[in-house]
């Protein structure tokens, strides 16, 4: 369920509404029943009439009324990605070990191989992420000396700030691994920088040329060894898990499940080109950039991964089958480990659509305007299943006990 839509949440649905099927035409690789679906959804959106709705009403006075339209849950809706975020972290907080140290761990790949990546997308994409682990188990492995196995929720990124296609992973990883054959946890205060960029440029590389095994990729990964001596670009975030943030879920949470592009950065649209804003990584500036509709569209859809990849996967000592098993291990481990960050990462609830939207308005949309007590919930409709409830046909039936005065339906 959704707040009430922002207005350049209307000019983004605008956009797909007026120009999607001229896109098709030009970019036929898209005229797919898939993104079609995607789309329809995104156009129904917020619509009562289309997607459904909850009615509220004052089981007291009767007067006050709320009504709130079922969200579409696409993956190409700036709304509901930004319910998606909230429960994403509230999610994750619930899978981190407390107490264990967590870094932020980007790992990118060069822009010689993004237009392989595009094509390519459904046999690399779920290579790429297994090749980060991989990568950073072997990097843990031999910063310590011996075989450890980290933990790793990663999540894909296929978009840069500008909302070009850039994919690369981001990685909220333990900073140390689990030795299987000693039964102990090893923490690893210090990372080495400059192995970790040689470690990712190799399995990379070897897993690029093993997944797609043609010669014009043996002659790019051969170039790109000879470019790039010294290995690829990487980030790691540096230092403790910062204190001033709620935990390191939040910390990262704009980073690795935003969409391509948020509706605060959408600044005009005349029917013909999008305007639209971002810190550039190269200046630290706002630029602006301008074009047009189709270029526009082709770099939100562009980012849509097939229906049923997990853009999101737990790795190691994160893996579900493996939490449970290790949990006991590391926790008596870090009783003996220095450094540890106590408390670094705290349990996030949930957030109710009541909730989000107190916070968006600050109004709580389910108390009476009038009588200031409390609405409840009085019909749910669905388009494809009908009325799904519906209380003033409880009451009239008698089945409804209540010892509140309500009023008549």
């Amino acid at each position: 369920m959704l707040v009430a839509p922002a207005r350049d949440w209307n000019i983004f649905q605008q956009i797909f509404a007026e120009h999607w099927d001229g896109f098709k035409r030009v970019y036929p690789r898209y005229n797919t029943r898939y993104y079609d679906g995607l789309v329809d959804k995104l156009l129904a959106c917020g619509n009562p009439a289309k997607m459904g709705s909850i009615e509220y009403r004052c089981l007291y006075g009767g007067e006050g009324t709320h009504r709130v339209a079922m969200s579409c849950k696409s993956s190409l809706c700036l709304r509901c990605a930004k319910v998606y975020v909230d429960n994403w972290v509230s999610q994750v907080s619930h899978m981190l070990h407390e107490g264990v140290i967590y870094r932020h761990i980007i790992l990118t790949v060069p822009a010689m191989f993004r237009t392989t990546f595009y094509h390519n997308a459904a046999v690399v994409l779920s290579a790429l992420m297994r090749c980060g682990v991989q990568c950073m188990d072997d990097f843990y492995s031999e910063v310590r000396g011996k075989a450890l196995q980290g933990g790793y929720i990663v999540v894909l990124h296929t978009h840069g700030r500008n909302g070009q296609y850039h994919p690369h992973l981001h990685l909220i990883a333990t900073s140390g691994g689990y030795d299987g054959q000693g039964e102990c946890w090893e923490h690893l205060q210090y990372l080495p920088y400059a192995l970790l960029r040689r470690k990712w440029q190799w399995h990379l590389l070897r897993m690029v040329r093993q997944t797609l095994k043609t010669e014009a990729i043996n002659q790019l990964v051969d170039a790109c060894f000879r470019k790039y001596p010294n290995g690829l670009v990487t980030n790691v975030q540096k230092g403790k898990v910062p204190s001033q943030y709620q935990s390191l879920a939040r910390y990262v949470a704009k980073y690795v499940v935003s969409p391509p592009i948020s509706v605060r950065r959408i600044d005009r649209y005349d029917g013909e080109r999008v305007t639209y804003h971002y810190r550039s990584h190269r200046t630290e500036r706002v630029e602006h950039e301008t074009v047009a509709v189709e270029t526009f569209i082709g770099r939100m859809v562009q980012h849509m991964v097939p229906k049923g990849f997990k853009r999101i996967r737990y790795y190691g000592v994160q893996a579900t089958k493996t939490f449970a098993k290790v949990k006991v291990a590391i926790q008596a481990a870090l009783a003996k480990v220095e450094g540890v960050v106590k408390g670094a990462v705290q349990i996030i609830a949930r957030l109710t659509y009541r909730q989000r939207y107190e916070q968006s308005t600050g109004r709580d949309p389910l108390v009476c305007p009038h009588c200031r007590s409390e609405m409840g919930v009085w019909r749910i409709w669905h388009p494809t299943y009908g009325v799904i409830y519906d209380e003033g046909e409880v009451i009239k039936r008698g089945t409804y006990e209540s010892s509140a005065p309500r009023a008549g339906p």
